[in-house]
């Protein structure tokens, strides 16, 4: 099984070419009404890196995996990902996502695998952990790259 910081690294560079092949105008269009454009949802997987970044890092200094959450429709409209400048978009959710692997690679294994009674998973992970079950750092860190790929695969269905 290959390691979640590599797994990160080589979904972010096959994907990103891919990314920049999008005209802007196509990249601004959402699939139907209602559903993000790409540049929206690479703006809710910037904001998704962000907070997991602090996540990841907080979780090296305590004994749960207990974070707060954020209003995700909110923070997209908030930032106007839609009428950002794409290339600067993937530029950003490029670099953010190698820095993450970085972060994550970084992380001491008995910190990854460390059993925690006390998380919130069951309210911030994208496959959730029940409450009543430990969860561990590493763990969330697979269910991140997890939700990346389901968020590309919203902008490259056939993929």
């Amino acid at each position: 099984m290959s390691t979640v910081e590599t797994e990160l690294r080589e979904t972010v560079t096959a994907v990103t070419p891919r990314l920049l092949t999008l005209s802007e105008a196509d990249a601004g269009l959402p699939p139907a009404p209602g559903k993000w454009s790409p540049k929206e949802v690479i703006g809710h997987l910037i904001d998704s890196a962000s907070n997991n970044h602090q996540r990841f890092v907080r979780a090296r200094f305590t004994e749960d995996l207990v974070f707060p959450g954020y209003q995700q429709e909110e923070w997209v409209k908030a930032q106007h990902y839609a009428s950002a400048p794409w290339t600067q978009l993937v530029g950003l959710w490029s670099s953010f996502n190698l820095h993450l692997a970085r972060v994550i690679e970084a992380t001491p294994p008995a910190v990854r695998q460390k059993p925690r009674a006390r998380h919130n998973l069951h309210e911030l992970a994208w496959k959730a952990v029940p409450q009543s079950e430990p969860a561990t750092l590493e763990y969330f860190m697979r269910d991140y790259v997890d939700h990346l790929r389901h968020h590309i695969a919203q902008i490259f269905p056939s993929a």
